[in-house]
């Protein structure tokens, strides 16, 4: 993007230039070489002044020679040229404006879309570790319950053990006397 943009400068530079050079060369070649010509020898002997009374014509049959070496008429057509220079050089100005504005604004927008972009990815990683909390939180709540049921079934099976020792304890049952029985039997069984 800044490659492009560089070479943007450089092409609108060139661009002015060249207008320049087109506005302003013309003129500056004449008056060159009217000046070369009214320092050059030789040329003024290429050349005859002009002898031509220009105020006694009418406006209109004003020749060339007339209209070249007339100080008012060179004074006007100077100040309308100087005015079209200028008006040229202010439209130039206002296209290069209208361009570099041009320019800025597609660069806002595609920093614009660039973060529009990131904001997506975003909000997409955003969902998909929310789905995976989710699931956290949904195998917390079944461990959870799981967990208070094996609390209850535990509570139950104390509860019929104990009913069943108070059983076995009316019917005599010791708790010692389960242990020393057993080894007795058994010892009594090996020896028969």
């Amino acid at each position: 993007m800044a490659s492009h943009a560089a070479a943007l400068k450089v092409g609108l530079a060139l661009l002015g230039l060249s207008m320049v050079g087109y506005i302003l060369g013309p003129p500056l070649y004449w008056h060159l070489t009217e000046a070369l010509a009214a320092v050059s020898p030789s040329s003024a002997s290429s050349c005859p002044p002009c002898a031509c009374d220009c105020s006694s014509q009418p406006l209109l049959t004003i020749s060339e020679d007339c209209a070249k070496h007339d100080p008012e008429v060179n004074e006007d057509t100077e100040k309308n040229y100087t005015e079209l220079l200028t008006e040229e050089i202010f439209e130039a100005h206002l296209t290069i404006i209208t361009y570099k504005m041009k320019l800025r604004e597609a660069a806002s927008l595609e920093k614009h879309k660039r973060a529009d972009m990131g904001l997506l990815e975003a909000k997409k990683v955003t969902s998909s570790y929310q789905k995976e909390a989710d699931k956290c939180n949904s195998g917390m709540e079944t461990c959870e319950e799981v967990r208070e049921k094996a609390e209850l079934a535990l509570a139950e099976q104390k509860k019929l053990t104990s009913k069943w020792e108070e059983r076995a304890r009316q019917k005599g049952w010791r708790d010692g006397a389960t242990k020393s029985n057993i080894k007795t039997n058994s010892n009594a069984q090996a020896a028969a």
